[in-house]
């Protein structure tokens, strides 16, 4: 889900594909992961229901069930224990949580873009063949790449056995975690990898482009043709894995992931979908001077509202988020990748000096949206799609710029209609 990246962004990342869900890969939690304690095979006593042990114990017949062997199973838990550290990072998501200019700049900086180019040189002839094969331009799998583990520099540290168990074993995201511990127990079942190579981040995302285990199981490519889909030590392997996670998703080839533009005054905001032929008769226009596709649909969007930059993007922007469900982390890698191809940094000023809201706030304009009947999901505090959305429903309703981002101003014109 992967990333995960990190830094402050990946730092908060990460998470790799199928974690597009959910949440960090690795940049961030660069914590060394110590070695886990040793603890007795067996135990006289029985083991507490709500224990790690009593989870362990009640995902053996699951793990049965889907051809894990006992020797297996065994193999995989010996000496392992709840990881405490885990689960403050559950709690840590700088794209969602980061101002959206701090992440960006995290995100393309620390020479990333210089090592970027230095890969599209080292990686030539494996990028151009993806191109070819898969229609995922090399810019958006390095992109990926960089954001993931910055070209492969740390891929994680932490056992991803014990990550995903400790996850699953406090119900965080129900099942998603259980399910994919499972499926790494497949992977040691089948094969696919060794237990001392099941490493990666704190939530469990693995090698140079940090794929979830199932994710694994569906996409991973043996590139090299050596009959190992080699994630971890290959980087042609990990390169193509991601062009076909990207593909499979429906990454459409020639289609430009989106781009910034100039909005003109008076522009209508009820309409933020429309064809490019649209939107350039309504008067919006590139800021590089380039002009927009001739063919293809876009919508408009705000990273931090009208007062910030304004981009046009493309469902290959949504593919993106196949790999990271947050805005922030596939504007990164789109504008990352930008970057390594030579092309110019965002123009348009960041409204750095705003007001904003603080994840209280955040929260209190989510649950009055829910009461309007115009948000569904849970008051997290975070401003993902489905915030902006049900905020662009409420600014049209109230005749406000529908930009989707809130603001303190926001909040007081709720509060005010009480």
């Amino acid at each position: 889900m992967r990333r995960l990246t990190l830094l402050a962004a990946a730092a908060l990342i990460g998470l790799g594909p199928a974690m597009a869900q959910t949440t960090g890969s690795i940049g961030q939690a660069r914590a060394q992961s110590p070695t886990p304690p040793a603890r007795p095979a067996a135990t006289a006593v029985p083991a507490q229901a709500g224990s790690f042990d009593g989870f362990v114990q009640r995902l053996w017949p699951l793990a049965q069930a889907r051809g894990i062997s006992r020797k297996t199973f065994q193999l995989a838990f010996d000496g392992v224990t709840s990881d405490p550290s885990i689960i403050k990072l559950t709690r840590r998501q700088s794209e969602f949580v980061a101002p959206i200019w701090s992440y960006l700049d995290n995100a393309v900086g620390g020479g990333r873009i210089a090592r970027g180019q230095a890969m599209v040189s080292a990686h030539a002839g494996v990028l151009a063949q993806l191109e070819s094969r898969y229609g995922v331009p090399r810019e958006i799998v390095l992109g990926v790449w960089g954001m993931e583990t910055n070209y492969g520099s740390f891929t994680g540290d932490k056992d991803v056995i014990r990550s995903l168990a400790t996850l699953a074993s406090i119900r965080y995201r129900g099942d998603f975690f259980r399910d994919e511990l499972l499926v790494a127990l497949e992977l040691l079942e089948k094969g696919h990898a060794g237990r001392r190579e099941l490493r990666g981040s704190w939530a469990g995302a693995m090698g140079h482009t940090q794929f979830m285990p199932s994710s694994y199981l569906k996409y991973a490519v043996d590139y090299t043709g050596d009959g190992h889909a080699d994630i971890w030590a290959s980087t042609s392997d990990a390169l193509a894995s991601t062009a076909n996670y990207l593909r499979q998703h429906g990454w459409v080839p020639g289609l430009p992931w989106g781009m910034e533009v100039s909005v003109p005054q008076g522009f209508d905001h009820r309409s933020d979908r429309a064809s490019f032929a649209a939107f350039r008769a309504a008067g919006v226009r590139r800021v590089d001077g380039r002009a927009l596709p001739s063919g293809g649909e876009a919508r408009l969007f705000y990273p931090a509202g009208h007062t910030g930059p304004a981009m046009l993007l493309t469902a290959n922007f949504d593919v993106i988020k196949a790999y990271n469900s947050s805005d922030a982390y596939a504007l990164a890698v789109g504008h990352l990748g930008d970057r390594i191809m030579g092309r110019p940094a965002l123009q348009a000023a960041w409204p750095k000096q705003a007001p904003r809201l603080d994840k209280a706030g955040i929260v209190d304009v989510q649950r009055r949206l829910a009461a309007l009947g115009l948000y569904s999901h849970d008051a997290d505090g975070r401003i993902g799609t489905g915030t902006r959305t049900a905020v662009r429903a409420y600014q049209l309703r109230v005749g406000l710029l529908a930009d989707g981002w809130p603001t303190p101003a926001l909040l007081q014109r709720m509060r005010a209609q009480r």
